[in-house]
This record gives structure tokens, C-alpha cells and sequence, in this order.
């Protein structure tokens, strides 16, 4: 049997878990102003830096190697201490092993109950 929460309590991940929300990633096949293009993933991405919510916009070219979910449902990010810990603790379906997208930065992306999830980690020097 399931735990449910009440409607004033934040989820599992936050309060259990520790992790903390960073962005929503939603795609768009308009083009956005101060798009950045990422190469290694075919794909555009704006709006963080300016975003009061963490709103990205994610722009996909049609050969983008990232799986479908990722590009077609928008997703959550949380930012954790330790991605392979994480991974490892909660056995998730993982649809984008660990990687670096940008320097300082890594992420992965797991499938929960058909809706992409983005874990995210930096590189904090001290």
C-alpha cells in the first residue's frame, strides 16, 4: 500500500531524499530568442538565465540522439549531491546515462510512471 502525502506536503524527493528543484525543461519546436545551440545533443535551449521559475526551453533538431520521451514530454530537474549514488540507491529507469553536458556539470535522465526526470550535479570548487 502506497504512503500518500497531503496536498501541503512537498514531495518525497525534497523532503526525504534532499534534493533540490532546479528547472522544468519543456520542449518547443518554436525558435526562442537567446537560444544556445548544444552540439553533442542537436539541440537549442533558452530562458533559464532569465527564467523567475527555472523555465527552459528546449528546441530539438529531427536528428536529435536524446530518447523520445525526453523530447517530446517536458520534464523536472532536481539538483543532488551525488547522481550515481542516486541512481544507484532507487534503482529508476534511466533513459540518459550520467554525462556532461557543460563543463562543471553533470546529469541524467530517468523515466518515472511515463514523465522524464532530469538529475542534475555541479562541480563545486571550493
Amino acid at each position: 500500500m502506497s504512503i500518500l502525502r497531503s496536498n501541503n506536503e512537498p514531495p518525497e524527493a525534497i523532503v526525504k531524499w534532499g534534493w533540490k528543484y532546479h528547472h522544468t525543461g519543456v520542449p518547443t519546436d518554436k525558435i526562442m530568442d537567446g537560444e544556445i545551440y548544444l552540439p553533442q545533443f542537436k539541440l537549442y535551449v533558452s530562458g533559464f538565465s532569465s527564467s523567475p521559475f527555472g523555465i527552459e526551453w528546449m528546441r530539438y533538431e529531427k536528428d536529435c540522439p536524446l530518447h523520445e520521451l525526453i523530447k517530446t514530454v517536458p520534464h523536472l530537474a532536481f539538483e543532488v549531491d551525488d547522481i550515481d549514488r542516486e541512481l544507484s540507491e532507487h534503482g529508476f529507469n534511466i533513459i540518459y546515462a550520467p554525462g556532461s553536458p557543460s563543463e562543471g556539470v553533470r546529469s541524467a535522465m530517468i523515466e518515472y510512471k511515463g514523465a522524464p526526470v532530469e538529475l542534475v550535479e555541479f562541480r563545486r570548487d571550493k
